[in-house]
């Protein structure tokens, strides 16, 4: 949306960190059987801008089970309308997420 960018045009980093963040959760929290919260950010490479109008699709997949953590590889793809509905590699990261207890705690990661 307009508000999410800057007077350029680009879509500002840190909405798309965010929505980087809620993608590896969801995968992380499922692999967890529950409540999981991110403790690292190990790489977050932006390759190119994202611009208000592109559509975003992010692919998470889990590549490390700890004992207590989940790291998790999230790549970030735009489909522009020009040229020709074009999809790019816009971003790749790596995020690390801890499995807790209701008490926010670390706890294991169920075996699969």
């Amino acid at each position: 949306m307009p508000a999410d960018a800057n007077p350029a045009g680009d879509v500002f980093g840190g909405y798309l960190m965010s929505q980087i963040d809620l993608a590896g959760a969801t995968v992380a929290s499922v692999r967890a059987r529950g409540r999981v919260v991110t403790v690292a950010v190990k790489e977050l490479v932006f390759k190119h801008p994202v611009y208000v109008g592109d559509i975003l699709s992010l692919y998470a997949t889990i590549v490390r089970v700890g004992t207590t953590s989940i790291t998790v590889e999230i790549k970030v793809y735009v489909q522009r309308r020009q040229p020709a509905n074009s999809v790019l590699l816009v971003a790749d990261a790596h995020l690390v997420y801890v499995a807790t207890n209701e008490s926010g705690q670390p706890r294991p990661v169920p075996a699969e």
